[in-house]
């Protein structure tokens, strides 16, 4: 089994990525393999609504970025953790166009367990939570929870370690994931089968 955890800062080696370090070494140690993903500083384009993304093989038809490349993780992947700083109280603008995009395109999210978890210096922390949760709300994954909102502060990877009660709870997340995918695991091996998808139903408010 396996969970990708994309790290949304702009630095490759900060809080954000000090935080999801600290859940995958958590999901290493049950026996879970964890891949950390870095956005990388690139300019990610947001999604246009054309919708040709599905009949292009639930990939985005703007081929040549990290979207297509985490949509193909996503094939083998068995849950999602989604990290971000705070920006302006919310979730990096990178960070909401990818998911904008991947989470349009896409269809290999429905019933992956999957978390959010954010790093600040000090305020906007749940906040970005909840924008971020609201992604796995509408694709039908399970949200992994710790012992406290899944956030960390420090203006530094050093004062980030410093939180302990932060780091707790990115432990406790990782123990929370494994135990989610091991106990889905057990019941397919027991021949649970997926609960049926029945075909959207969209309804509009204009008569």
């Amino acid at each position: 089994m396996k969970v990708l955890l994309l790290n949304g800062s702009p630095n490759e080696k900060g809080c954000t990525y000090t935080a999801l370090s600290e859940v995958a070494r958590t999901l290493e140690e049950e026996g879970i393999e964890a891949e950390i993903m870095h956005i990388k500083k690139n300019c990610i384009m947001g999604c246009t609504g054309c919708g040709a993304c599905s009949g292009n093989g639930n990939r985005c038809i703007f081929d040549g970025g990290i979207v297509n490349e985490v949509l193909d993780k996503m094939e083998t992947a068995d849950g999602l953790i989604v990290g971000s700083p705070v920006y302006f109280a919310s979730p990096t603008g990178a960070v909401l166009s990818l998911l904008d995009r991947i989470f349009m395109a896409g269809n290999k999210f429905y019933l992956k367990p999957a978390a959010a978890v954010a790093s600040a210096r000090r305020a906007g922390t749940t906040a970005t939570i909840d924008v971020l949760n609201k992604y796995f709300n509408l694709a039908g994954m399970p949200i992994v929870s710790s012992n406290y909102y899944n956030v960390i502060h420090g203006h530094t990877p050093e004062e980030t370690r410093q939180d302990e009660e932060g780091m707790q709870t990115m432990r406790t997340l990782g123990r929370n994931m494994a135990w989610m995918l091991k106990c889905m695991e057990a019941g397919r091996e027991k021949g649970l089968v997926m609960p049926e998808k029945e075909p959207k139903i969209k309804t509009s408010y204009i008569r």
